[in-house]
């Protein structure tokens, strides 16, 4: 049987498995003796190396930081490298995040692109090509992971108790591949004098913040004109209130992934811009709007800059109040080429004044292969064999993944080209069709990478 019309025959069998994923709200918890990051993820990971060894691979637990799925004999290793950490479900949501929900080709729930379904797809393309009766002359070995949305600690104890990968992918990007990710830098704002009574919204720092309740002085501003500002921002609602403790705003905006925070509304954003227009006078508005802002560049931070492979941003996920002071994390993907070194001297006259302050967190290098290399090409001609595209080429993206943790991988799909899939959205989903076609370009490129 063709392959494709084996995979579609499959996708029942896939789906069923991949609900029986999204169910755990694996989000990062409280580290338990034996589970590093919390209850959830290694609820998780267990049932994934279950459902791994009922389709017949041999499975490993990494202590609960990670696990792996292996098939086949050698010495070198082919990986895929997905993770099961989830970001909270935040936003809006139409259906129940946590229960896998199909309406037509449309299948909805936290996970199933960003990534509990790209381990499924990963799972089936290496069991579809064992099965195939190809010899596999070396492992293919699918590594879950449980901390890739807070900080890939579960690789560097991969690193330090398992074997390296020969090459493989990390199905957590975008097709037709990618070869190079920007640099992280992560910092925080924080205010020394406000009038501001509290400011809290966001729910992750590696997204735009999506929504916001701010409460002033009811001496701010007039509420009618403060409402008028607010109407002149991309904000998507808003709500002004009289309320005993003063005017609360409410401000909702668009969540979107901080390596791309020009497709979201920074709801804290907007509500600072409206306060400073209304002409509320306050040190903190002051000094958000001018280092932080909406323009999602950095230039408010001295850190405008671009490279031939993309421009840096600039991104606040979260805000909150605590014991007076108002603190802004702030999501900053950096120009493969840009040095640390570089991002130190340009921001250092902008990190403090009398108004507020800016701490660098932590900067983290960029990656970077050639286009030309072996390990791009493997993929990007599975992706071109199956999709037929060859307008879409191999890119550099502003995420961050498992190929910065693991050496010999890039990430490889699930994304298609031109398709929001709402990955730390509310509604994230992936489509039938997608599961089908990911699912085979992964087998042509475990098949490209096991006959090198």
């Amino acid at each position: 049987m063709e392959i494709s019309k084996k995979i579609e025959s499959l996708t029942n069998e896939m789906l069923d498995k991949l609900g029986r994923l999204v169910k755990y709200n694996s989000v990062r918890g409280e580290a338990l003796p034996g589970k590093p990051f919390g209850e959830e993820p290694a609820a998780v990971l267990a049932e994934a190396l279950t459902i791994a060894a009922e389709m017949g691979f041999r499975v490993k637990n990494l202590d609960n930081y990670c696990g792996y799925a292996e098939i086949g004999e050698g010495t070198e290793i082919i990986g895929i490298a997905g993770h099961l950490d989830i970001v909270p479900a935040g936003g809006h949501w139409t259906h129940d995040p946590f229960t896998l929900t199909r309406e037509g080709d449309v299948v909805y729930g936290r996970g199933t692109t960003d990534d509990k379904g790209p381990l499924i797809e990963g799972l089936y393309a290496a069991k579809l090509l064992a099965d195939s009766g190809e010899p596999l002359k070396k492992r293919i070995r699918i590594i879950m992971g449980c901390n890739e949305e807070t900080g890939s600690a579960c690789m560097v104890h991969y690193n330090e108790v398992e074997e390296p990968l020969t090459m493989g992918f990390t199905p957590d990007g975008n097709f037709p591949c990618i070869y190079g990710e920007k640099g992280h830098m992560a910092m925080i704002a924080e205010s020394k004098n406000t009038r501001i009574t509290s400011m809290n919204g966001g729910f992750v720092t590696n997204a735009v913040c999506d929504e916001c309740t701010t409460v002033v002085p009811k001496d701010a501003a007039e509420p009618d004109a403060l409402r008028q500002a607010l109407s002149e921002t991309p904000l998507t609602s808003f709500t002004v209130t009289e309320t005993p403790e003063g005017l609360e705003i409410y401000a909702r905006g668009v969540a979107a992934h901080a390596s791309t925070p020009l497709l979201g509304v920074n709801a804290a954003g907007c509500t600072m811009e409206a306060l400073q227009r209304v002409g509320f006078r306050d040190d903190f508005v002051d000094f958000y709007v001018s280092h932080i802002g909406t323009a999602c560049d950095g230039a408010g931070c001295g850190l405008k800059c671009a490279d031939a492979y993309g421009d840096l941003t600039f991104n606040n996920g979260i805000v909150k109040t605590e014991d007076g002071k108002i603190t802004a994390t702030i999501d900053i993907r950096v120009p493969v080429t840009v040095t640390e070194e570089q991002l130190r001297t340009a921001s250092a006259p902008y990190l403090e004044d009398d108004k507020g302050k800016i701490t660098i967190l932590d900067i983290g290098e960029s990656l970077f292969y050639p286009e030309e290399s072996e390990l791009v090409q493997s993929l990007y001609r599975a992706y071109v064999e199956v999709t037929g595209d060859t307008e879409n080429k191999p890119m550099v993206i502003g995420g961050g993944t498992y190929a910065k943790s693991l050496a010999n991988i890039i990430a490889f799909g699930p994304e298609m080209p031109g398709v929001d899939y709402r990955i730390h959205n509310a509604d994230e989903f992936i489509t039938v069709t997608d599961l089908v076609r990911s699912t085979e370009i992964y087998y042509k490129a475990l098949q490209n990478m096991m006959r090198r």
